[in-house]
């Protein structure tokens, strides 16, 4: 039975949901479980919601906690890796910062100035995540799910090339989905495919019994004002293509909305939408861990329903069953038209061999272009912490869309100082101001 790895356990309602999907296959009942976290109080929690879970499903798996990571990942067979390195009070100095520089942020876990500086703080930890599977389970398969994911994993591409990874995001999935619903078609009888770098893909392709659902979105939108002054209906509606990630993502990662009150406005764009889902999910976890100090069973979110890859995986390494999944991976000649090497997602094929990217050749050009922009950016977050380089920390906020739209380039220098100092020993040794 395979041995299953969680790091980063502590964010609790995210291993609840990811557990519930893994138990509710019959094959996996009997999987071996370990947990691990630095924070030992959300460790309990998540222990304590691993068994809870299983009694809910009628599954007997093996669990075990540990403060300890290397102990956790000794053996595993899959390591899922869900760490937000600095947690909140990270996240808050990201866009404080930030905002006292009069530069906007949404999101701010992907691209841009929060993009930039949640990856360098979340490097170290892959550098020691990293070898530790080398180490102790070599032949695992490391899911990603910790953003900013495109950074992370052509980091870990650059540095620990033997690890076999790859990165996942419901993000494709939801938009499918969605536009389907918004189509009046079942989304089970879609045929779709997308392509890009994740949180910026682009639905290439979208079907229904052969019928290109395209013109039946054009007309939902026209019937609808209100879809109009979205994010990304603005942009498929000049791009041709949609994008797959939400409006807030979306519009942080091109020059064109943020910098803008008029845009804001007509598009409603929730300027700082992350500060307030990241202290939401504080108050989530502290219900959680509350009800089950009172030996309660907590009740699930109202919205944890999502339909995550990662158990998805696990079946299909555990029973071979094939199944087709978006993931982020070395551009190997996958897209033709974006730079080798780079992090890309697109479409793969998942079993008991493990996970097999496809071809997908040449984006449309406009499309190719924007990712370009997003992958310079990535580029260089990435070349600042292999090179020990700080000079490339302020290169990749001027190469950044928004950053470069709302800043001039002696402010931009002035604000990547200001983070440094904001995060301080969380960043590479080299990076650190002194």
């Amino acid at each position: 039975m395979l041995n299953i790895a969680f790091v980063g356990a502590g964010s609790v309602e995210f291993t609840r949901q990811l557990l519930r999907d893994i138990l509710s296959f019959p094959e996996l009942g009997g999987v071996r479980l370990a947990l691990h976290d630095i924070d030992p109080e959300r460790l309990a929690v998540a222990e304590g919601l691993a068994r809870l879970t299983a009694e809910e499903h009628g599954a007997a798996p093996a669990i075990t906690a540990s403060l300890d990571r290397r102990r956790a990942l000794d053996g595993a067979d899959v390591v899922v890796n869900m760490v937000a390195v600095g947690g909140h009070a990270a996240t808050v100095k990201d866009f404080e910062v930030a905002a006292g520089f009069g530069v906007r942020q949404t999101i701010g876990d992907t691209l841009g100035v929060g993009g930039i500086f949640r990856a360098l703080r979340t490097f170290p930890l892959l550098d020691g995540l990293a070898a530790d599977i080398l180490a102790v389970c070599p032949d695992a398969w490391l899911l990603n799910y910790a953003n900013p994911m495109a950074m992370n994993l052509q980091y870990l591409a650059a540095v620990a090339p033997k690890v076999r990874a790859a990165g996942l995001c419901h993000s494709v999935y939801w938009t499918v989905r969605d536009l389907s619903e918004l189509v009046g078609v079942p989304f089970e009888e879609v045929d779709f495919r997308s392509a890009g770098v994740n949180h910026q893909a682009w639905v290439l392709e979208w079907r229904h019994r052969g019928r290109d659902l395209y013109p039946a979105l054009d007309a939902a939108i026209a019937a609808d004002p209100g879809l109009a002054r979205r994010v990304r209906v603005d942009m498929y509606r000049r791009l041709g293509r949609y994008p797959t990630e939400t409006s807030e993502h979306s519009s942080e990662y091109v020059p064109w909305y943020l910098r803008d009150d008029a845009e804001i406005e007509r598009l409603r764009i929730p300027v700082g939408e992350y500060v307030r889902i990241s202290a939401g999910n504080l108050a989530e976890y502290a219900r959680v861990r509350d009800c089950l100090a009172r030996g309660e069973r907590p009740a699930p979110r109202e919205d944890e329903d999502a339909v995550e890859y990662a158990p998805q995986v696990i079946h299909s390494l555990a029973t071979g069953e094939r199944r087709t999944i978006q993931v982020t991976t070395a551009n190997t000649g996958l897209i033709t038209n974006l730079p080798a090497g780079a992090a890309v997602e697109v479409p793969a094929t998942v079993d008991r061999m493990g996970v097999h990217p496809h071809h997908v050749g040449a984006l449309p050009p406009q499309l190719a272009a924007l990712n370009r922009s997003f992958l310079n950016v990535v580029e260089l977050t990435v070349a600042a912490a292999v090179e020990g380089d700080p000079a490339h920390v302020r290169h990749a906020a001027m190469c950044d869309p928004a950053t470069a739209a709302a800043l001039p380039v002696e402010r931009i220098g002035e604000l990547c100082d200001a983070l440094t100092d904001a995060h301080g020993d969380a960043l590479p040794a080299p990076l650190r101001r002194t």
